[in-house]
């Protein structure tokens, strides 16, 4: 397999040596390189052009045009018995990492939200953005959720779960969004962090009170590597069901969905979103959650 898997061959170079200025000009070229290679980085999320398929209309595991490495990624959650019968509604709500957009089919998370669709039918709302579209997301939640506006207090249909998922800069403004959603007093049922990179003035650290349960995915090498620890700002109102160290040694895990700056330069961030066993146990806790037997809970308030 090509991609990401990992070389077991050493090439040793002889360079000759450089005097104090040839080492001073690579030096300061280095550092001018370095200084934006994370945007490029974010940019080369993208991945390789998109094939155009709508990504909501098949299932990802049996579509025969999903990319390999996807369907690699996705080989455990495809095995998966069908779900029992739910006992909630549920709005899922993906944020994509970099600048990819919602239609590039070649990144796990945007097909994951069509495995979704097709795994829990119409019970469940799935949607992913862009995480610089926290705006957008918004706006389909109050349509979705907010009582006072778009449902009637007499129908006594509790308000869906919401689930929140993403990596990178998307796993950040997983719990921005979640920070913003209780501002309006709205609770979270689950965010769900995958190598989490904080975007600029954004804490991707400290899980607000309205959420009930958080977990953390990461892996601690390349150049943008994610966030080891999250910790919630009210324990007795959020549950951390963990930080997740995920190491790859010799990894069999494709990833020639993205592009070669990211394979080259980043390869581990992009290990972990291809992972199976990532996304085997997202599918778990987001099963977890909408078979769970309903309780009565209360809307928290706005600060």
């Amino acid at each position: 397999m090509t991609g990401c898997l990992s070389q077991r061959h050493r090439i040793i170079h002889r360079t000759p040596r450089l005097n104090g200025i040839q080492l001073a000009v690579r030096v300061l070229v280095l550092f001018v390189l370095t200084g934006g290679i994370q945007l490029r980085l974010a940019h080369a999320q993208s991945s390789l052009p998109a094939s155009g398929r709508p990504p909501d209309l098949t299932n990802p595991c049996t579509d025969p045009s999903t990319h390999a490495a996807v369907k690699d990624a996705f080989r455990l959650v495809c095995s998966k018995e069908p779900v029992a019968a739910l006992n909630h509604r549920a709005i899922v709500i993906g944020f994509l990492g970099g600048f990819v957009k919602p239609d590039d089919v070649k990144h796990p998370e945007v097909e994951f939200a069509t495995y979704l669709r097709s795994r829990y039918g119409p019970a469940v709302n799935v949607q992913v953005f862009g995480n610089h579209y926290a705006k957008q997301a918004l706006d389909f939640i109050l349509k979705n959720v907010n009582p006072a506006k778009n449902s009637s207090p007499a129908s006594g249909k509790p308000d869906p779960k919401i689930i929140l998922y993403g990596h990178s800069w998307g796993a950040s403004q997983v719990v921005e969004f979640a920070r913003e959603l209780e501002r309006h007093g709205i609770p979270v049922a689950l965010t769900i962090q995958v190598d989490s990179v904080q975007k600029v003035g954004q804490n991707d650290r400290t899980i607000p009170a309205n959420v009930a349960k958080a977990v953390n995915f990461y892996q601690r090498k390349g150049l943008t590597p994610g966030r080891s620890l999250i910790l919630p700002e009210d324990a007795e109102r959020t549950k951390i069901l963990g930080n997740f160290h995920m190491t790859y040694k010799d990894p069999e895990i494709r990833c020639d969905n993205y592009r070669w700056i990211s394979r080259v330069f980043n390869k581990p961030h992009h290990l972990i979103e291809n992972d199976p066993h990532v996304w085997d146990q997202i599918v778990s806790l987001i099963d977890s959650e909408l078979t769970a037997q309903p309780n009565v809970t209360s809307r928290t308030k706005g600060r």
